[in-house]
């Protein structure tokens, strides 16, 4: 599921439809320039048992393309956005790693065509080839706005017959057909399994081992035989042509997912059951080639029932992994393989309660890899934990669209594209009835790599960890600990409104965070609320610390709370009109203008409708004035990062009703919004009418600050402060 409204949705989503833009951030406690670090967590993603080498890495006769980041193209779809392109005769050569037995590789040809690898081991051809086709690439989904062609890549796998070691070298060479070769998996495959005493075996009920027969009914028959037990899938390749359902109280077993193999496109398929369902070690591989929505060409599609388990399966060539509806209360999904699903690799569509899924490895999902969406009740106390994604080419890595007291933790997330960020907690609805956010969302220990993307709805990106009160404003705790975001090509984090309709994000803290080259800001603010920064710090920032815009314009500030140890990542992106490019750096700022317009005010009071924001509105018949008959009063901007004011322009209403006065002036300034000093003492500024109602204000030479406060103690023509503009420059 991924970011866009759908009326029609029934198992995934459609297209994100609004452009969003942005939200005025206050950094209310200081400068984000302290130091910090983040808490100590384990590695992040899934304990694999397999070792992957990128192409790009590799020796080779072909030719490097990528890295690249523009929808559409086979290298911002690869893996680390490099792969290699093998025309007829050319070779990729991998040093393996670690001892194998097989390999898994990802890899692109062009569309309609389909072909073969040869296979050498340290120089000499196996008599077995690697079969590469475009059979189930190039997905098109033009209901869904912004999307283009994609899901370039698909994966095929190979048992070498022998043993290699760490060291030794296989090759890959193109003989009929051009190959972009992505990653290869190196993995030792263990023997295949017995089959468990007193089990039931499905070609004891006339299951055909070699995928000619219908093995259908014999796996509905062997089920029927062994509930309570369980059914054996011994090795060999099954084909069921149509789904399995009333499932229940009962274990589906194979003798590992190199061996036992059911060839189907609708496994499971049932609106409920009694649960303890418990599969087990063996591959489904379908023959899903396009999305169809209403289709349920999913690996399960409905429920497992309660205390049901699914593990160590090869799950590939679907719609979706697992579409996830009614009572699946505490199901555990771990150690799986999804790979080159149409849509989601897996979602709890509502109703999920204490549901685990983790330990997972999923790569090349046509829509969220991984998904919990809150429809008709809440999700309620589950979690996604260390996790492995890649390459989910439409949408999000990992999505949660509202629900309750649900954690993400642990989870490794890399290289998303077009529609997507690499980890969503979002409000955005699809359907009614729909439960937003609730409680507590943890998001925790994660790691996110070259994540976030160029939405073409909005015309600027999606972050590489986003929160999205799309349809709804959040008014959950949202806790983000411990992420580490790399090589993200836009922002690191976004808060936006995605619906364009200004609904707050509130609650969030951000907490213990490392943010390695970003190719543009590290806050993407874009929707009123407010979130707490603290221990996080940034090197190689591309742009600039924060983007500062309001969604749309006026919907109200984000205000970004300073909590102590953040570093690396000062600076706010000056020009509203324009999105940063990676690495572009702030435009060249008119040395002219005036620093202090539209930026947030303050004030230690006012009257009735005259607030602090009137003295930096542009509008000089508007003013600020300050609770009367009080002195001495303040009113205090901030600009928004450190600069060398040299002269401040005061101005009172030019109407000639303003008779003229003085006000007695003190002129303080602070880097950090707590400590303030006097930059030029009490002085008398004479305010005329005849002259324009203007005092101008000289700063000495080496003044430097964020925050400009001036102190009012008297006031001839008022028992009040009084201004209509405060105009700060950086020229004398």
């Amino acid at each position: 599921m991924h970011g866009s409204t759908s009326t029609t949705r029934s198992t995934t989503g459609s297209a994100r439809r609004a452009a969003a833009a942005g939200a005025a951030v206050a950094l209310a406690a200081g400068m984000l320039v302290a130091l910090g670090s983040p808490a100590a967590h384990a590695a992040a993603g899934a304990s694999l048992p397999f070792t992957p080498v990128e192409a790009e890495s590799a020796a080779t006769t072909g030719t490097k393309i990528g890295p690249d980041y523009t929808q559409g193209t086979l290298a911002s779809e690869a893996s680390g956005r490099q792969a290699v392109r093998l025309a007829a005769g050319q070779r990729v050569e991998f040093t393996v790693p670690r001892a194998a037995n097989a390999v898994n590789v990802s890899y692109s040809v062009p569309d309609g065509q389909s072909g073969t690898l040869d296979v050498y081991v340290n120089g000499t051809r196996l008599a077995q080839t690697l079969p590469v086709t475009s059979k189930y690439s190039y997905v098109d989904t033009g209901w869904i706005t912004g999307s283009r062609t994609h899901h370039f890549y698909d994966n095929s796998r190979l048992l070498l017959g022998r043993d290699v070691q760490a060291g030794d070298k296989v090759a890959l060479v193109a003989t009929n057909v051009q190959v972009t070769v992505d990653v290869a998996d190196f993995e030792q495959v263990a023997q295949a399994a017995p089959q468990p005493a007193g089990s039931v075996s499905v070609t004891a009920k006339g299951a055909d081992p070699s995928g000619q027969g219908d093995s259908t009914q014999a796996f509905r028959d062997a089920i029927a035989a062994a509930q309570g037990g369980v059914v054996w899938i011994p090795p060999g390749d099954y084909r069921l042509t149509s789904s399995l359902n009333g499932v229940q109280n009962v274990t589906l077993q194979g003798a590992g997912d190199w061996y036992s193999v059911v060839h189907t496109s609708r496994f499971i398929d049932q609106s409920n059951s009694s649960g303890n369902v418990h599969i087990k070690d063996f591959a489904v591989i379908g023959e899903v080639t396009e999305r169809v929505d209403s289709n349920p060409d999913n690996f399960v599609n409905g429920s497992l029932g309660p205390n049901s388990s699914v593990s160590g399966m090869w799950i590939q060539h679907l719609k979706c992994g697992f579409w996830l509806m009614g009572n699946n209360d505490n199901l555990v999904v771990e150690n799986n393989r999804i790979l080159d699903t149409t849509a989601d690799g897996l979602n709890l569509n509502g109703n999920a309660r204490g549901v685990r899924v983790r330990g997972n490895f999923l790569r090349n999902q046509g829509d969220d890899s991984l998904a919990m969406w809150s429809l008709n009740a809440p999700d309620t106390g589950s979690s996604f934990e260390n996790n492995t994604v890649s390459q989910p080419n439409l949408a999000n890595g990992i999505a949660i669209y509202g629900g309750t007291d649900i954690t993400v933790r642990g989870n490794l997330v890399s290289d998303t594209n077009a529609l997507g960020s690499g980890i969503a907690i979002s409000n955005q609805k699809f359907l009614d009835p729909f439960s937003p956010l609730a409680g507590t969302i943890t998001v925790d220990g994660n790691t996110l790599v070259r994540a976030g993307a160029m939405n073409p709805n909005w015309n600027h990106p999606m972050g590489a960890l986003r929160v999205d009160s799309y349809d709804s404003a959040i008014n959950a705790t949202v806790n983000i600990t411990g992420t580490t975001i790399t090589d993200s090509p836009y922002s690191a984090f976004e808060f936006v409104s995605g619906g364009g309709h200004g609904y707050p994000v509130k609650g969030v803290t951000v907490d213990g965070a490392t943010v390695r080259n970003t190719g543009t800001v590290v806050v993407q603010a874009e929707a009123q609320g407010a979130a707490v920064f603290r221990d996080v710090t940034a090197t190689s920032v591309g742009a600039a610390g924060v983007y500062d815009c309001p969604y749309p314009s006026g919907s109200g500030s984000f205000t970004l709370t300073d909590g102590g140890g953040n570093s690396g990542w000062p600076g706010t992106w000056e020009d509203c009109s324009t999105w940063p490019q990676p690495g572009q750096g702030n435009p060249d700022p008119d040395p002219n203008r005036n620093l202090a317009k539209g930026r947030p005010a303050t004030a230690t009071g006012s009257q009735d409708v005259y607030t602090p924001g009137k003295a930096v509105d542009g509008d000089g018949s508007s003013y600020w004035e300050s609770a009367n008959n009080a002195f001495p009063q303040s009113w205090t901007v901030d600009l928004g990062s450190g600069q060398a004011v040299r002269r401040l322009v005061l101005k009172l209403p030019p109407s000639a009703a303003w008779g003229a006065r003085t006000q007695t002036i003190t002129v303080l300034g602070s880097t950090d919004g707590s400590n303030y000093s006097t930059v030029v003492g009490a002085r008398d500024y004479r305010f005329d009418p005849a002259t324009g109602n203007t005092a101008t204000v000289a700063l000495p030479d080496g003044t430097n600050l964020r925050w400009l406060r001036l102190s009012v103690s008297a006031n001839t023509g008022w028992p009040a402060g009084q201004f209509s503009e405060v105009e700060a420059y950086l020229t004398p």
